[in-house]
């Protein structure tokens, strides 16, 4: 339930800031105190994505690194999802078509069936859906560790619940992560209005990072 607050506290955020030119970096923030040339100084410590270790439909181990220098959206899912699953694929197949053959953004999708969604699954729910190469990977792993990652730093509700359809929970959310692993936009992954908006939110940030050169 805590993290359900987070989400719609920060999709609500969101709302607030979409008219700003540069994207808000949600989640929590702490601020430390150095000194510099005899004064103090004030920094802002910023909710980040930390490193992980999942295997993909590839068979390959995938990290942090795998993303180094890219944007990238995250979401949560199972192969044998009977709800929204089908629509956020969908949906999220809008993004990858958009994104595609461009080397500083791609996708991660983590199952949240770990057991049952092995690599060779999601390799031939990759294929079905289209998806080839390394820019869209699906990842498998240690379920606590899945779970762990989307609830405390995706901040989106990702776990089993033998009472939920198909025995598993998940928010249905797009998580918009920048090159520093900030995350920096929430969206519905069912709803074409907020897959638009993600779309133009990606090329929001390519266009942040452009400036900095």
């Amino acid at each position: 339930m805590k993290n359900t607050i987070f989400a719609l506290l920060f999709l609500l955020i969101w709302g607030c800031n979409k008219n700003s030119d540069r994207l808000p970096i949600l989640g929590e923030r702490e601020t430390t105190t150095r000194i510099v040339d005899g004064k103090e100084v004030v920094d802002t410590l910023y909710h980040t994505i930390p490193d992980f270790k999942f295997v993909s439909q590839n068979g390959d181990t995938v990290t942090a690194q795998n993303f180094k220098d890219k944007i990238y959206v995250a979401d949560f899912f199972f192969t044998t999802c009977p709800t929204i699953c089908p629509v956020m694929k969908k949906q999220m197949l809008k993004v990858y078509e958009k994104i595609k053959g461009q080397n500083d953004v791609a996708i991660l999708s983590h199952t949240i069936d770990p057991d049952h969604d092995t690599p060779a699954v999601l390799k031939e729910y990759a294929t079905d859906l289209g998806v080839t190469g390394n820019q869209w990977l699906f990842v498998t792993g240690n379920r606590e560790k899945i779970y762990e990652i989307g609830e405390k730093k995706y901040l989106v509700v990702a776990g089993a619940d033998s009472t939920a359809p198909g025995g598993y929970i998940h928010s249905g959310a797009f998580v918009l992560v920048d090159k520093e692993k900030h995350v920096r936009g929430m969206y519905n992954g069912t709803d074409d209005e907020a897959t638009k908006r993600l779309i133009s939110d990606i090329e929001r940030l390519q266009e942040e990072y452009k400036n900095k050169e």
